[in-house]
Formats: structure tokens, sequence, C-alpha cells
């Protein structure tokens, strides 16, 4: 089949989002009166909660602008509304605006776009939430984001204090997260902000009333030229009556995963638990990283063991470094510094032995997803020469970062046109972005040549123009892969977790939630703690070391390690032949029990012990997933390391009055029966001799 360079077919996030399911939620929680109140407001232009300034004029809300075009409809489970407004001769406002009947979640994004001949007045200070929110005892609740915060837990009372977070290095959750439970009254608003740029969010409180005031794009401040557009942050909000955080969490866990979560594939399927597995630790050869080591020679003899021992992962895992870099030379070791031609190297690779190998791990029953970085390039002269690249779309800080601009549509399309080929050519089912850089210090130099060739403002536009390529690129992706039968989601990764912001994950899911995660079980543990409560589906390392790149241990991974590793991806880390001394017996066991409980995994999440960070594992760290439905659940209990403490009582908040429960021990094969009203209350006493040492308990009706 011929690939053409450009790829037409769209899929809207609207339409990745549509909820399969046929049940409603019966969630005690739900506000859904004050969700219709909130999108009643974003659908009128004097009360949508934004302010900008525009040609100098302040504007609180659009209750002063002419209304151009208004579009309202409504489904069995939402209601959407897109109102047009004129700001000036030049310039419009575009309000999109979306409510879930079911939960109650209003989303809105504003669009600002020339459609004259000139260029347009300065705007600025856009703010995409400016909004109130009543109730006594307010308080801002969450966790940071990865890299040095590495998902740390905050719980801030806004009486005492005032909350502000911002990100500026250009990937969104790396220090900050962008999602907040702020509380007020009896009850509270889970909040989210999608854009994969910088932003800042800053709470402040003063008696009843909480001001929210956030944007993306910091620092914006910008003329728009004749057909040009810029957007603010999509703004998600998710009301909820009652304070317990635990309620506000599963409500939001249930609803991201019912109609944020994008699907597998054309046909609209869910995305299940599955398994994934690179061959790159077991090729033999030296590794710097990624898959920069594997060759046509050494992945039939990985991919035949895995058959052989019936551990078939439903992904191949297949990592940087397979590519040539801008001259056309293959790449022994350095797999950063030589992105940016996606043509396969065929030294590593020669004629069509990469998707043959492919192919083969398809007849095997698995999936390949393979690594990509878009947004970033070097070696730029060399790309002009060899690929087609053009300078201008390469911005650099001067310090060894040079961004792709896929703000700029003709880098985009050859940007886009460079990935399907190779998937195409390839056989590749999924695709994986990376970035390994911080735009943010790049595109301030892109505005800045915009501003010294026209002589107006232009600060924040090659950002706004970039996520929005961000967005495009990642849509026009899923259709191709949707047109094809492939995946219809991305794996999303920059540095790890970089991009993990609400809109970002409408089109992807995290394979791996941090690179900083491929260390120590202690700080698995305490980031599933607070990252679990806000993205239920994604994935970890299943390793322990004390480096992010340290060689596997031989011989595999302990269960206690394997358990604290369960989440709804699994990644496989496994020296599948160059290990003599690994047990395939207890590889396929542990492999086998996280496949029973995986259904679990994506259910309402409770924490039962206190939080641990990484430098405390003196204590137990004990989980629970519990699916409302069915009433089963999965108790993961964890004495960590240093615990000098043989036993542990946790009360199950979940369990049912008048019930009577038979718990299964994974461990002894031993079943007990228990009433809820004893687990609600006494609770349950685990005993466990030696320290890091773990428990898995299966619970159902009777």
């Amino acid at each position: 089949m011929k690939l053409t360079a450009k790829i037409n077919i769209c899929i809207t996030a609207a339409l990745v989002i549509a909820a399969l399911s046929a049940s409603a939620t019966t969630r005690s929680n739900l506000a859904l009166h004050r969700g219709e109140q909130l999108f009643n407001a974003v659908c009128k232009a004097q009360s949508i909660p934004v302010s900008f300034i525009y040609g100098g004029k302040k504007y609180k809300g659009l209750g002063s602008l002419r209304s151009y075009a208004v579009n309202k409809a409504e489904t069995a489970d939402r209601k959407q509304a897109t109102m047009v407004y004129t700001l000036d001769n030049n310039t419009r406002v575009r309000v999109e605006a979306v409510l879930c009947k079911e939960y109650g979640q209003v989303e809105y994004t504003l669009w600002f776009e020339n459609v004259g001949t000139q260029p347009s007045a300065v705007l600025e200070q856009v703010e995409s939430a400016d909004i109130i929110f009543t109730g006594v005892n307010p308080e801002v609740r969450g966790c940071l984001g990865d890299h040095d915060n590495q998902y740390a837990p905050y719980n801030k009372d806004l009486l005492k204090e005032a909350a502000s977070f911002r990100s500026d290095g250009g990937r969104a959750t790396h220090g900050c997260f962008p999602y907040f439970d702020l509380v007020h009254g009896n009850g509270g608003t889970l909040i989210a902000l999608g854009w994969a740029g910088t932003w800042q969010a800053d709470f402040s409180a003063k008696g009843n009333a909480v001001h929210l005031v956030a944007h993306n794009n910091n620092g914006f401040r910008s003329v728009l030229m004749p057909g040009e557009k810029v957007r603010t942050a999509m703004v998600v909000m998710l009301p909820y009556t009652g304070r317990n955080a635990d309620d506000a969490t599963n409500l939001w866990r249930e609803w991201f995963q019912k109609y944020n979560v994008p699907r597998a594939d054309i046909h609209g399927n869910n995305i299940k638990p599955f398994v994934t597995a690179p061959f790159s630790a077991d090729t033999g050869l030296p590794n710097s990283d990624g898959s920069i080591s594997e060759r046509f020679y050494t992945w039939r003899r990985t991919l035949d063991r895995i058959v052989y021992e019936r551990l078939n992962p439903d992904f191949r895992w297949f990592d940087a470094g397979w590519y040539f870099d801008p001259e056309g030379r293959t790449v022994p070791t350095n797999w950063w510094g030589t992105v940016g031609s996606w043509e396969v190297d065929s030294v590593k690779w020669p004629g069509h032995s990469l998707r043959e190998s492919n192919e083969a791990c398809h007849a095997a029953g698995m999936k390949v997803l393979t690594w990509f970085e878009p947004e970033r390039v070097t070696m730029v002269d060399a790309l002009v020469r060899n690929y087609g690249y053009k300078p201008e779309w390469a911005i650099s800080n001067v310090h060894g970062v040079i961004t792709n601009n896929i703000g700029n549509p003709e880098c985009l399309q050859w940007t886009l046109h460079r990935i399907t080929k190779m998937m195409e050519e390839n056989a590749v089912d999924c695709f994986r972005e990376d970035n390994n850089s911080d735009p943010g210090t790049t595109w301030p130099m892109m505005d800045a040549r915009e501003s010294e060739q026209i002589h107006l403002p232009r600060t924040g536009i090659t950002e706004n123009k970039a996520i929005q390529g961000h967005y495009a690129l990642w849509d026009s992706i899923i259709a191709y892969c949707a047109s094809r039968d492939k995946c219809t989601y991305i794996d999303n990764c920059a540095s790890g977790g970089g991009r993990n912001d609400i809109e970002s994950l409408r089109r992807s899911i995290p394979f791996m939630r941090s690179d900083a995660d491929r260390t120590t079980t202690a700080l698995r543990l305490a980031m599933s703690s607070t990252f679990n409560k806000w993205i239920p589906f994604h994935g970890s390392a299943t390793k322990e070391s004390v480096g992010e790149l340290d060689p596997l241990v031989r011989g595999g991974n302990p269960i206690y390690v394997t358990r604290v590793s369960w989440l709804p991806i699994h990644n496989l880390a496994i020296n599948f032949t160059h290990d003599e001394t690994l047990d395939y017996n207890q590889v396929r066991t542990d492999l086998d029990e996280w496949r029973r409980y995986s259904h679990l995994l994506t259910k309402d999440f409770y924490v039962l012990t206190p939080y641990h960070d990484q430098t405390d594992t003196s204590g137990w760290t004990i989980f629970a997933y519990h699916d409302r439905d069915t009433d089963e659940s999965l108790l993961q209990v964890f004495r960590q390391e240093k615990s000098d403490t043989a036993t542990y009582t946790v009360r199950l908040p979940y369990a049912k009055t008048g019930v009577t429960y038979s718990l299964y021990n994974e461990d002894t094969k031993q079943t007990a029966s228990i009433q809820g009203d004893t687990l609600l209350t006494e609770g349950l006493i685990f005993t466990l001799d030696e320290p890091k040492s773990s428990a898995i308990i299966h619970i159902t009706r009777k």
C-alpha cells in the first residue's frame, strides 16, 4: 500500500472519548446540578470564567462582545456548545464547551482567531480560568509533578496560605502537576488544565470565597497575524459532594476511565491491561539505553525463547537508537545526539529485516511499539542536505538543544510523513513519543526572531502554535493508525512523565510514568500512592536498581519487586536468553498472578497507610483496589525493608455491613470468611515475619 505524505483523516477528541459503557454511575457524591450550573455559566458571555487584555482593554468574561454564531447540541450523555464572538473587525473569540451529563463534568476552551487582513491588536494576560468558588474551610490537595518532586503529595489550607503552581520548562507535568482537588464547603471541584506546555495556577481564599486564576502559555503577549489563531488551556472541572478525598479521586478515576482514556482501536474497544517487553537487554551487546544494541541478528533468539516459555507479551517495546544519524551513519551509542532523520539504520537492520522481525512478533500475537522524538532535531545542516529539512524549522537555545518547530504547518507535515513512512514500511503498530528537552528554553528564540522581523510583540506565539502542532501531530498519527487498524492511542513519554496533561492523555497513555521510577521499589510505592489517584491507566518499571540504567538483576526479580510494580501496564524487564540463572517457572507464576488480578487495577483505589517518600522505608504500604459493581477487591500489602514491625492493621472503607466476605491469601493459599462490619470497624491484621515482604489478598462476596 502506497503511503502519501499527508494524512487527511482527523479523529477529534470528542470522538476519541466517546463512552462505551451502557451502565450509568451510581456514585453518591455526584454534584450534577452544580455541573449544569458551571456549564450554563460557560455558555453565557457575561459569566464565562475567563479574562484577558486586548488592545489595552481588560475583559472579564465576554459580556460586552457581540455574538457572531451559536451552535448547541445534545445527546443522551452530553451537551455541547460552540459560541463565536466578535472582538473587533479582525479578531473573533470561539468558545467550545462540553457537559458530561452522567458525571456533571464540564470542560471548555477558548480560541482567538484573526479573520482579517491586518495584524490584530495585542492580546495578553489571557487567563484560561478566572473563577470564584464558594464554601467554608477551603483547601487544595493533590500531588506535584515528575522529576525533582517525584509526585509528592500536598494539602494546603487556603485560609492560611495561598497556593501557586508554575511550570516553565515546556513539558507540562515536570515539577508541577496541573490536576487539583479543590475542597470548598461540603464538597469540592476536581480541576485539570489541558495544555502540554507552560502554565500557572494560583489559588487564594478570603472568607468563603476561593479565587482560581490559571493560564497556559506563560508570559503570552502577542499580536495575531491574518489567519493565525491561538488557544487557552482546556479547563476541566468535575464537581462533587462531601469532603472525602478517596470518594473524590475515585469519582475522577471512574470518569477518566470512561470518558478520557482513548480507545484501543478503530472499532472503539476499551484498552485492557497489557504486558510489554523490550528485547534490548537481551542482545548480548552493550546497550547504552533504549534499543540501540538491537540488530537484525539479535531478535530471533529472544522471540523464540519468549514463545517457547509461553510468556508472550502484548507488545514488543522497540526504543531509541534504531535510526541513522542525519549524515546517514550508523549510531553505536549516542541515541540522544543523533535524532531527526527517522530513517531506519540499514547497517543494524539491512533490507526488510526490521519489518520481518516485527511481522514475526505479530505471528506470535504481539504488537510492536516504536520510539520517536519528533519535537527535537540534531545536526540540522545534515538534515537539510539529506532529508529535505528546512533550516528555519529548527530553533536552537544555543546550549545544545534544538527544537523541531511543529507549530509550522510545513514542518508538521514533514515530521508526520517521516513517522508514518517508517511505521508503514516496518509494520509498527503503536507510536511512542518522547521529548528529552525543555522547549520552554527554545520557543522564546523564535518569538524574538519574529518580533524583530515585524516590529510587533510575539511573545508566546511559538509555544501556542507548537502545542497546537503537538496535538495535531498526535491526531494525525492516530488517524493514520485507525486507517490501518493499528493502535488508536499513543505511548506518551517526555523524559518520563513530562507530558501527562489531561488533553495529551485524551490521545495517549503513559506506558512509563517516570524515568526515575526505573530505580527503587520505595520510590515506586511512593509514586503509586499519589499518581494512581489521578491517572488510572499507566505503567512503571518492573525492576529495582540504584541507577536508572543499571543492569538487570540476574535470576529475575524477587516477587516483592514484581508486586510493587503492579499497574494496568506491566513492563517486563528480563534478560530472556542471556541470563542462564533465570527461573522461567517463577517468571510465569509471577506474570500469571498479575494477569489474574489486572482487571482490578483500574477500579477504585485506596491508600490504606500513610504516605512514605523514597527515603522512608521504615513502615508499611498497603493499597486496595475495589470494583464497586461486583464488590470484588484486591489488597497489596508491603512491609518495607527497614520496618521493625511485623504486624499492621487496616480497615477497609468500602466494605459493606451485613455482607460476608471471602478472603484468599495468594501466598498461603488459605481462605477465610469475615463480616463486612468487622472489616469496617476492627479491620484486618496482617503479619509478615520479614522486612521487604509482601502479601496479596483477594476479597469476594460469599
